[in-house]
């Protein structure tokens, strides 16, 4: 995914937005018993799938679960700091794709790495029976992913039917402004759980996982529903209320004219995760709170 410089420590370290991966053991290879993981995703699948007490150390944006917080930081995307990771004697850390040399410098020391891409949903539950794999919790792995399928199924049911607004789903702007807009294009995990939210990307036909338009390219696409959603940590409440203001500069989208601008923060909606589901199932209530109501089923 291209984000903006300024953007991309926090969206591609503190997520964003993901996971394609490239499990390199060797056939046989026995269970890691200690790893180091650079990537808040796969943190994540790790204690989700019971294989937390195995982790010795996390990344610098790692913040869930709570028992990361007693973990050493490594550094992560930009700065891992391979010394100590070295020092902490792991048997596998995980890495993102763009750490090649880092992790050639880990398997020169013999030490097996986990290596972590962007992708969608899918790849989000093969990541998850993977790391089950390597960790020796296949069976927990499986069942993880079993419950999340069986949740964005639930979603879809909830949806089914009801009209499909055109959302414009923003990850990464300039700070009150309308400038260096980032917004899901027609591919990945983000644009997957829009849809299966019961959402319509406005960027649906480009095949990219995000994209940069100019206000004359908003403005032509007409989004019905605007939806930014950022990391917890990154702006406060009294900031996304100003943001949501910042869309007044284009009224000429229907979402400004019928005040369909929603800012959503929490990391579980821009890590592709266990927690996932829920982060579709909150896109899904702001795009169709009916259906969450007494009798809203499908219609």
């Amino acid at each position: 995914m291209k984000t903006p410089r300024a953007a991309s420590r926090r969206f591609a370290a503190g997520c964003i937005v993901v996971a394609l991966l490239g499990w390199g053991a060797a056939t046989g290879a026995q269970p890691a018993r200690r790893i180091v993981s650079l990537v808040p995703a796969l943190t994540e699948i790790l204690f989700a799938i019971g294989a937390g007490p195995q982790v010795v150390a996390v990344s610098s944006y790692d913040e869930f679960p709570p028992e990361v917080q007693k973990l050493p930081r490594v550094g992560a995307l930009l700065d891992p700091d391979t010394e100590r990771i070295l020092a902490l004697r792991p048997d596998l850390v995980f890495v993102y794709g763009s750490q090649e040399v880092q992790q050639a410098r880990f398997e020169r020391a013999g030490i097996r790495t986990f290596v972590y891409r962007h992708g969608g949903v899918s790849t989000v539950l093969e990541t998850i029976r993977d790391v089950g794999t390597a960790t020796g919790h296949a069976g927990e792995a499986a069942a993880v992913a079993a419950a999340i399928r069986g949740r964005l199924d639930a979603v879809r049911a909830r949806v089914q039917g009801r009209p499909r607004p055109r959302v414009l789903l923003v990850f990464e702007r300039q700070p009150g402004t309308l400038r260096e807009v980032y917004a899901s294009g027609g591919a990945g995990f983000l644009h997957e759980m829009l849809e299966i939210a019961g959402g319509q990307n406005v960027f649906a036909d480009i095949p990219r996982e995000s994209v940069q338009p100019s206000n004359e390219t908003l403005l032509a696409r007409a989004p019905d529903v605007i939806l930014e959603v950022r990391a917890s940590g990154l702006i406060d409440s009294g900031d996304a209320s100003t943001e949501r203001t910042v869309w007044s500069a284009l009224p000429g989208l229907p979402a400004v004219r019928n005040g369909n601008v929603h800012f959503m923060s929490g990391q579980h909606l821009v890590i592709p995760g266990p927690r996932l589901a829920q982060a579709t199932e909150d896109f899904a209530r702001v795009l169709h709170p009916e259906a969450w109501t007494t009798g809203g089923g499908a219609r």
